[in-house]
């Protein structure tokens, strides 16, 4: 299995482009399922794991306490690794597609009123100091734009193209597009760009050119996906009637306002750089009120009941 999940891992590296978070995440799940097998059947390669095994081993973590979507998450990783082992020649067949995926529960995404979004990107207005307007520049940026935290951490200086109004965004599996900033977020970058002090460090070096981080942590180097959250749960637990938030929030957020503004799911489904539309339906719900809003004011029907 050893060498299985290392040349697998590499394929997601290499061929898929799969980011480094992406890719450590796979290794984490397919290690914990290589301990499992180990400890409990002893070692065996890949053509000796049948769904029995996988089945006992999801059963653990639910034992464990583990919830729904994580153990969902695991066999999806277990399943992608069979279909790259299949592909490969290496198993006849998958062992995972045997197993069903367990139900989960659905969550209403959390989001912030376009008041509330307000608030939190222009909350740290008043700082001059350079982490200050870094902050800034990472709540407008999110919100703006609906990038991923992890599309956030991986922009660089030379992603930007602020005076047309656009950035370049890496995706899952490196595809790229390009997103529209706001005014508010651009003046932003432009701020805190100026505030940093000349470079010290060597630039990241890439086969194709040089890339400086957009945004840095103290020591000019690229701030993590958990940096990132620790600069929104900071802001947002310091305003009043606001939760502590994740990123992801202000995602949810960008996609929701856009809807309720008049924006078509498609147009927002190519923003957030989904894959499959149904990814981007999971915002219909949260305008609910405001379909209600137009049908009773636009609707002859609704208008004519209304009355009665």
């Amino acid at each position: 299995m050893d060498d299985a999940i290392s040349r697998f891992l590499n394929y997601l590296r290499v061929e898929r482009n799969g980011s480094p978070h992406t890719v450590r995440n796979y290794g984490i799940d397919l290690r914990q399922f290589q301990v499992f097998v180990t400890t409990t059947v002893g070692e065996c390669g890949p053509t000796e794991i049948d769904a029995a095994m996988i089945r006992a081993f999801l059963a653990t973590l639910r034992f464990k306490g583990a919830k729904a979507s994580s153990i969902a998450r695991k066999l999806a990783t277990l399943r992608s690794l069979f279909h790259y082992l299949g592909r490969e020649g290496i198993v006849q067949a998958s062992p995972a597609a045997e197993v069903a995926s367990p139900k989960q529960e659905k969550h209403l995404p959390r989001f912030l009123s376009q008041e509330e979004a307000c608030r939190l990107v222009e909350h740290p207005l008043g700082s001059s100091e350079r982490f200050g307007l870094r902050d800034r520049a990472i709540l407008e940026t999110l919100y703006s734009t609906g990038v991923r935290v992890s599309e956030l951490v991986a922009l660089s200086v030379e992603d930007g193209l602020l005076h047309d109004g656009l950035i370049k965004v890496f995706g899952k599996g490196r595809k790229e597009r390009m997103v529209p900033i706001g005014l508010h977020a651009m003046k932003a970058i432009t701020a805190y760009l100026e505030s940093l002090p000349p470079r010290q460090e060597p630039n990241e070096v890439s086969p194709s050119h040089v890339r400086t981080p957009l945004f840095r942590n103290r020591f000019g180097k690229r701030l993590s996906v958990r940096s990132v959250e620790r600069v929104v749960e900071k802001w947002s637990r310091q305003l009043s009637n606001i939760p502590s938030i994740s990123p992801h929030a202000l995602r949810h957020s960008f996609a929701t306002h856009l809807l309720d503004g008049g924006a078509d799911l498609r147009s927002i489904q190519e923003l957030l750089g989904h894959e499959r539309l149904s990814t981007t339906q999971r915002y219909t719900h949260v305008s609910t009120q405001k379909l209600m809003e137009v049908y009773d004011s636009a609707h002859s029907r609704a208008k004519k009941s209304k009355s009665s």
